[in-house]
């Protein structure tokens, strides 16, 4: 089995892939290529595209996402194949820890290739009217002064080191500020809309001010505190998902996840 760097030239080819239940996998792809923390990868057969897959590294600490293997090409292996590359890239840079976020069709590949898991994602989706409040008087625009506090919280939250992901959203991103310090931080930019806060009203407040534009939410399963503030303003759980880990577990805080990236970095 052959691995190649996924190039621009590749994105339309890509699209013969693209599972029905997801989002546009192009523009995320087109974030892989040009992302230097990233290698997007290809399975040729036959010369056309049977497999991909992207890995994503923080240090000492990475992701696999949007392994994908086409329709004509599946129970050949290839998932396989493009896990156990990823896994072996990682091995090989002293990566301690790879994450992901399984589909039911994936979970089998990765339990096979040695991952556990470690937690749900409830998925919930707008049924009412949103209630919502007014937006609190906290929440604010960026300021490059909160840069630093929105690395030292993002850290301690997703227990990963990921200045290099975050850089290219700050300026547009949103803030809960109280007496100085950064509790909360939205960055509406970033997939589905990432959002880390320290306490439940820094979370809820900026959840708060999100929902007025989007029916969509997905949280960890252990942050009951925001799935509730959810479920009482017109939200009702639609599915879960699995997160899963390879390696050293993950030092992280699902408790204060009021919002995911998205299926790719959880």
């Amino acid at each position: 089995m052959t691995f190649e760097q996924i190039t621009l030239d590749d994105l339309d080819k890509i699209r013969g892939l693209q599972p029905k239940d997801w989002g546009d996998i192009v523009p995320d792809f087109e974030f892989y290529i040009k992302s230097t923390f990233c290698t997007p990868i290809k399975v040729v057969v036959e010369n056309k595209i049977a497999g991909i897959g992207a890995f994503i590294v923080f240090g000492n600490t990475s992701w696999l996402a949007h392994i994908i293997v086409h329709i004509s090409w599946r129970n050949k292996g290839i998932g396989s194949g493009i896990v156990n590359y990823f896994l072996k890239k990682a091995g090989d840079d002293s990566i301690e820890t790879c994450s992901l976020i399984a589909t039911d069709l994936g979970k089998p590949v990765y339990v096979k290739a040695g991952f556990r898991v470690v937690t749900e994602y409830v998925f919930l989706q707008q049924a009412g009217q949103w209630a919502g409040r007014p937006v609190s008087k906290n929440v604010v625009p960026f300021e490059e002064k909160y840069r630093a506090g929105i690395y030292e919280l993002d850290k301690t939250v997703s227990g990963e080191t990921r200045e290099s992901l975050l850089n290219g959203y700050l300026e547009n991103s949103f803030l809960y500020v109280d007496n100085g310090k950064v509790e909360g931080y939205y960055l509406p930019g970033l997939k589905e809309g990432l959002i880390f806060a320290d306490t439940n009203k820094a979370g809820l407040e900026l959840m708060n001010f999100k929902y007025l534009g989007t029916g969509r939410a997905v949280l960890p399963a252990e942050n009951t505190c925001g799935i509730e503030f959810l479920m009482q303003n017109g939200f009702l759980e639609a599915s879960r998902g699995t997160r899963m880990v390879f390696g050293k577990d993950l030092d992280w805080n699902p408790t204060k996840v009021y919002g995911r990236i998205g299926g790719n970095l959880g």
